[in-house]
C-alpha cells in the first residue's frame, strides 16, 4: 500500500503502474473488442489492485486509463451505445466516461486506507465493492445528464429513462461485476500481501 510521505513515481510503483496498465489495456481489448465478454466491465480488477496497491493515486490514474479507452471505443464505434451518445453529447459522454470510473479507482483507494489500518482482509472486501457501485452509480447520473439522448434509446422499447438504464443497462452488468470483484477479493489480498513483502522487500 502506497504511504501518503513517500515519492509516488518510485521505481516499485511505476512497475506496479506498467503491469496493471497492461492487464487493464488486454481486458479491456477482450471485452470491447473482440467481444469474448458482454458489457461486464473487467477492468474493475486491475483498477481494484491499483487502489489497493498504489492507493488513491494509483486508482485514479488507472482510472483516466480505462474512462479514456471506453471512450475511445465509444468514439472509433466499437461500443456502439457510447457511439450514439458520443454523437449527440460529445463532452458529457467523454466526463460520463472519465469521471465515473477515475472517482471510483479513488474512493476504492481512500476506503481502503481508512479500514485497512483495522483489517486489511475486510477492507480488500469493501474497497472490491465499492469500485463497480461507485462507476455504475456515477454512470447512471452521467446518463440522466442526456436524458433526450438516452430516451430516444429506451422509447422504442417502451422502457422509462430510469428503468432503462438501472435495470436493461447497468442492472445485470453491475451484479456480475459486483460478485467478480468481492468473490475475486481474498486472490486481491493475497496477491497484494505476497507483492509487498516478496517482491519490493521494504
Amino acid at each position: 500500500m502506497q504511504n501518503s510521505g513517500e515519492k509516488f513515481f518510485t521505481t516499485k510503483n511505476i512497475v506496479y503502474l506498467a503491469i496493471l496498465t497492461a492487464l487493464l489495456i488486454v481486458l479491456n481489448l477482450l471485452g470491447s473488442v473482440f467481444k469474448i465478454v458482454t458489457n461486464v466491465n473487467l477492468t474493475l480488477i486491475p483498477i481494484v489492485l491499483g487502489a489497493l496497491m498504489l492507493g488513491i493515486k494509483g486508482g485514479i490514474i488507472l482510472g483516466v486509463i480505462s474512462g479514456l479507452m471506453t471512450f475511445i471505443f465509444g468514439v472509433t464505434g466499437v461500443d456502439p451505445f457510447t457511439q450514439f451518445l458520443f454523437s449527440q453529447h460529445p463532452v458529457l459522454t467523454f466526463l460520463t466516461c472519465t469521471v465515473k470510473i477515475t472517482a471510483a479507482g479513488a474512493l476504492g483507494g481512500l476506503v481502503y486506507k481508512l479500514i485497512s489500518k483495522k483489517n486489511t482482509y475486510v477492507a480488500t472486501f469493501v474497497a472490491s465493492a465499492v469500485v463497480p457501485v461507485v462507476n455504475t452509480a456515477l454512470f447512471i447520473v452521467g446518463a440522466l445528464t442526456m436524458y433526450d439522448s438516452i430516451s430516444a434509446l429506451a422509447s422504442p422499447d417502451g422502457y422509462g429513462v430510469v428503468y432503462f438504464l438501472v435495470i436493461v443497462c447497468a442492472g445485470v452488468n453491475f451484479l456480475i461485476e459486483l460478485a467478480i470483484n468481492v468473490l475475486v477479493a481474498p486472490a486481491i489480498h493475497t496477491t497484494v500481501r505476497v507483492l509487498e513483502k516478496n517482491v519490493f522487500k521494504r
